[in-house]
């Protein structure tokens, strides 16, 4: 529609600007010294959201961070998409690596350099100012309701609650959520699904104190080494996980699915060069897109111990410690898997050594069904402003809430994200396109054009 293009164009700068606001906000969930960021940030999400046209926004506080509801209800007879997304962010350490200041965004070559500008502050609001665009043109054609939670990045641990207690409110025909990537603007794609997610922290602890490593090295067992050991045990030669009943309730992707996947353009030394490496590494006898797809993972996100400051010292550390986490594939469960996670690092660990493992969040895998009438729209939108057919595919991340939604609201999800891979989601320089951006805000009007004329 030429409405849209017009007054997306005449407001393009100001959009721009009011994303580069929000991302001022070091909205840090993970850090109970940001508790006065989480707090200006809803409120922020607020004032936007009311600017934007939406006749009624309230911040719901929760044993946790605030969540932002929203809604514009045009008729109660037409279709109801609820739209979901995230305020807060990743920590932005190891800060020394970043080129600009995280919290400072810069543009550089057409991109956003900033911590949540692609996840998920920047394709958030993509929804924001196309419910502007919307109501400023009188084309809105379905109820659109906003959930703008604040702890996505740790887990979502008191959204359950507010679902499950707010079901008539939250009451929708769909699930919209901007909070993925697609293959380039060149090969658009939809995710038709998530993995899962089980995180966990294992402390080893040997003797009672710090030793010193000449008097008592040879005789003791040192906690590091030991905890190198346990976590390189849980690959084999093959990199396949060697848990016992890892794999039991993985589904398996069809060849179908496979040969589907395969389609996706993929250029492996380009990945490569990209991410600064020689060789790619992962499960014997999977493709880079199925490794990272269809496969589950256990990975190492973070291990310390002993002394670290600047100089030598000679030390037997007392205790070493590991964050892990697993991403899963349907049909595996996240409490089964931490479960047995747990067990497996106790069990494993030597005499000479002691365990504390415990849990830190998880998630479940979630697939949406390309037959439902919230996927056909959000594909017909985006041929209509790409003008190809955007290709299924299985994203990589995790995103907690999606089984949640299903299980209390009954209904499904489509996910239409337009970040990319390549945006260094969780890491220094996080950045996300203007043209991705801008090309968000131009195809959502048609998602929620197609879902009404399809229910």
């Amino acid at each position: 529609m030429q409405a849209w293009k017009d007054y997306q164009a005449q407001n393009k700068d100001r959009f721009l600007s009011e994303l580069l606001d929000l991302l001022r906000i070091p909205s840090i969930s993970a850090k109970s010294e940001h508790k006065a960021d989480m707090q200006k940030c809803a409120e922020a999400v607020k004032a936007r959201l009311l600017e934007a046209g939406a006749d009624k926004v309230e911040i719901y506080p929760t044993d946790g961070h605030p969540l932002v509801y929203g809604e514009k209800m045009i008729d109660p007879g037409k279709p109801t998409v609820l739209v979901y997304g995230h305020y807060d962010v990743q920590p932005a350490e190891p800060l020394e690596l970043w080129k600009s200041g995280p919290f400072e965004p810069v543009i550089v070559d057409g991109k956003i350099f900033a911590r949540g500008s692609c996840d998920d502050k920047g394709q958030f609001y993509m929804h924001v100012k196309a419910l502007e665009t919307m109501v400023k043109t009188n084309s809105l054609t379905t109820n659109i309701k906003f959930c703008i939670e604040g702890e996505e990045e740790v887990g979502s641990p008191n959204l359950g609650k507010f679902v499950a207690s707010h079901t008539e409110l939250l009451k929708a025909d769909c699930v919209l959520i901007s909070d993925s990537a697609m293959i380039s603007l060149d090969t658009p794609s939809i995710d038709i699904g998530v993995r899962g997610l089980s995180y966990i922290e294992v402390e080893v602890t040997g003797p009672n104190r710090d030793l010193h490593s000449g008097v008592y090295g040879g005789a003791v067992a040192n906690p590091i080494t030991i905890l190198a050991k346990m976590i390189a045990s849980c690959h084999d030669e093959n990199n396949h996980i060697t848990i016992p009943g890892f794999y039991d309730d993985v589904l398996n992707a069809t060849e179908e699915e496979r040969k589907l996947m395969s389609l996706a353009p993929y250029d492996e030394q380009e990945y490569k060069d990209d991410l600064g490496v020689k060789e790619l590494w992962g499960e014997k006898g999977y493709s880079t897109n199925e490794r990272t797809g269809i496969r589950p993972t256990l990975e190492l996100n973070g291990i310390w111990g002993g002394y670290q400051g600047e100089g030598a010292k000679t030390v037997l550390p007392s205790k070493a410690t590991a964050k892990i986490s697993t991403r899963l594939v349907p049909n595996q469960s996240s409490e089964k898997i931490t479960a047995m996670l747990l067990e497996h690092f106790k069990k494993i660990a030597p005499p000479y050594v002691s365990v504390h493992a415990f849990e830190h969040h998880g998630g479940e895998p979630y697939m949406t069904p390309i037959d439902s009438k919230a996927y056909k729209a959000a594909a017909k939108a985006m041929e209509t402003t790409f003008g190809k057919t955007p290709i299924p595919v299985r994203g990589g991340g995790s995103i907690p809430i999606c089984a949640l939604f299903e299980k209390e609201l009954g209904i499904k999800i489509v996910f239409m994200g337009f970040g990319l891979d390549s945006d260094n989601l969780h890491s220094p320089n996080e950045k996300f396109n203007l043209d991705n951006f801008y090309k968000g805000i131009e195809t959502i009007p048609y998602f929620h054009k197609c879902f009404a004329e399809m229910s």
